[in-house]
């Protein structure tokens, strides 16, 4: 049986070296970053999304609106395959793939005075790639959010504890946002350490309400918690960046980091066996979890743990708005990668080390589960630890919590603490995601606004109420939708296909900029993942409408059968258009340096 620190010491290393020479070469040869260069959020300074922010708590922000719970549940999902496929796609995918990808795209919107990628495909490319992009990014970012926050509902639907810690976090954030906006803007460490002991404060004071009368208030049904998310995601896209957004990201990013931080030590510490075998059965198909072979699905159910097209949604929507000075790009975009890649590496190593048996008996539904022929090993031991039961709760976000909560108790006198562990590693999730789902929501409605400004000029400013509002509310309601009517095995892979075809459409765009600015001869830095990303996502979209989709009309479920059956088909189309403009732009790019 492997144990799990000769894995984390490589992944570690790779990160290091690839931060400290390849991250350095696309800074100097490729991007040609600039410290003297004004950035937009100086020259454009309008104290409501163009904001000149500090490196770090525009790190902390941008990590956490990138990270959400792609690299938390994708990882858990596709250990059903085996350990060694995720691991070598997370590690290999990050370095070449996911960092160049949120680095290029972020600097390119910096120097597009910190426009949509929408935007800088029109600039670039032409009115129809506009058109095109924004199309299809609308469709992508709507799904995208979908399946972020079905897994939030998941993870906090009954729980009392979780829903009362994690709806704390608004109003810390706006007390923080107010000191520093307005009180005192230089007061970064005394914001932040009021921020970071309420939000500890919190955690031990939900646990203290979940066990009085007053949970009745904070347990919530399914549907309230998705007009409750729904709700949330509206007021974090209308109101002003420093208020909620930001000051909350960041206040985020510190449980996030913390969390990873206190696991990875964890699992150096424990060293727990991966009982997860390196290639499982079901690499062939035939998977209960998974519905597909290991090529390609591995690699869009991992999707951003290793290269993510809707963090190129926040490379050109909030973050570049906020650069204070060029050279923060590559700490930012290269660097706040790298540390999704290790939340997915992580999470990936918390869930193998569960026994494959406890890990789809948690995984499944109760029938699929006697359909394996499989009996469980220590799942009773686990619910009884945790404090409640865990078999059947599907989606992945519980399986990861109870890993999470599996290595935390074998440090020696943490044990008896496995209940915490586990309510906070559920609490953890939900950050992680909700941080998305503000973002996001706030990226999609400038989309949606660039449509209206074509109706009318007034609606398209993102400043404007009205054109605020109408953008806002289309895209809530959109994405509540879909998390209303559909469930995990239906909008997961869709997540996956939308979110790998739109870094496709963004590398295809990177590539162009790139050509554009004289560096045609370092194209292989964009070229080499949009080839191999573009291969497995077209393959497993098509492979995904034939099987998995089209299937569902069998049982009944035209509308599920129909609808992303199409929206898989629109989105493929997306990048074939894309491929075909991009390539005659380049190919003109190569004429001209002749």
């Amino acid at each position: 049986m492997m144990k799990a620190l000769p894995f984390v010491l490589i992944a570690l290393c790779t990160f290091t070296l690839a931060y400290r020479y390849y991250s350095a070469f696309l800074a100097a040869k490729v991007l040609s970053l600039n410290e003297d260069r004004v950035t937009p959020a100086h020259r454009l300074a309008d104290g409501h999304n163009y904001v000149p922010t500090h490196r770090w708590v525009l790190f902390g922000h941008h990590f956490a609106a990138i990270t959400g719970a792609g690299p938390l549940i994708g990882p858990v999902l596709a250990a059903q395959f085996g350990f060694l496929p995720g691991y070598l796609w997370i590690v290999i995918g990050v370095v070449l793939g996911g960092a160049v990808h949120d680095f290029v795209i972020l600097t390119a919107s910096v120097r597009h005075d910190g426009k949509s990628i929408a935007k800088i495909a029109q600039a670039e490319m032409g009115s129809i790639a506009g058109l095109t992009t924004g199309i299809a990014i609308l469709f992508i970012v709507i799904i995208a959010l979908a399946g972020l926050g079905l897994a939030v509902v998941h993870a906090l639907e009954s729980s009392a504890w979780a829903t009362f810690t994690l709806s704390s976090t608004v109003p810390i954030a706006m007390v923080m946002g107010i000191y520093l906006y307005y009180i005192r803007k230089g007061g970064v460490l005394e914001a932040t350490l009021f921020g970071v002991v309420c939000l500890v404060a919190s955690v031990f004071l939900g646990k203290i309400i979940s066990e009085t009368s007053l949970a009745s208030y904070f347990i919530l049904s399914r549907e309230k918690l998705i007009v409750g998310i729904g709700a949330y995601g509206f007021a974090a896209s209308v109101l002003p960046v420093w208020l909620v957004l930001c000051p909350r990201d960041y206040l985020s990013s510190f449980m996030k980091l913390g969390t990873i931080g206190a696991l990875t030590l964890a699992v150096i510490f424990v060293n727990p066996e991966i009982h997860m075998p390196m290639v499982s059965k079901f690499v062939d198909g035939g998977g209960p979890i998974v519905s597909g072979k290991l090529f390609p699905f591995v690699f869009i159910t991992i999707a951003c743990g290793a290269i993510s097209g809707f963090h190129s949604l926040i490379a050109s929507g909030t973050t570049p708005k906020m650069i204070s000075n060029e050279r923060d790009c590559r700490m930012i975009g290269y660097g706040a990668m790298l540390c999704e890649g290790w939340v997915g590496l992580i999470s990936l190593i918390a869930a193998s080390a569960l026994f494959p048996e406890d890990y789809f008996a948690i995984n499944v539904s109760a029938e699929k589960f006697m359909d394996l022929g499989m009996s469980v090993v220590n799942l009773p031991e686990l619910s009884e630890q945790v404090g409640e039961s865990v078999a059947g709760r599907t989606g992945g976000a519980v399986s990861l919590a109870v890993g999470m909560a599996q290595v935390f108790s074998r440090i020696p006198g943490l044990r008896h603490l496995m209940e915490y562990w586990y309510h906070f590693a559920i609490l953890f999730e939900a950050l992680f995601i909700l941080t998305t789902i503000d973002s996001g929501t706030r990226v999609a409605r400038f989309i949606v606004q660039d449509f209206f400004g074509k109706i009318k000029e007034s609606w398209g400013k993102t400043d404007g109420m009205i054109g605020t509002f109408v953008s806002t509310l289309i895209v809530v309601l959109a994405w509540a939708g879909f998390i209303w009517t559909g469930s995990i095995s239906t909008i997961w892979p869709l997540f996956g296909i939308a979110n790998q075809l739109l870094a496709s459409i963004a590398l295809i765009i990177g590539s162009l900029w790139i050509a554009r600015s004289g560096k045609i001869r370092y194209l292989w830095v964009t070229g080499i993942p949009l080839v191999f990303v573009s291969i497995t996502t077209v393959t497993a979209g098509v492979e995904s409408i034939l099987f998995n989709y089209l299937p569902l009309a069998k049982f009944g479920q035209f509308f599920s059968a129909y609808l992303n059956s199409a929206v898989v088909l629109l989105m493929i189309g997306s990048l074939g258009t894309m491929m075909v403009i991009g390539g005659i732009e380049v190919r003109k790019c190569f004429v001209k340096n002749l």
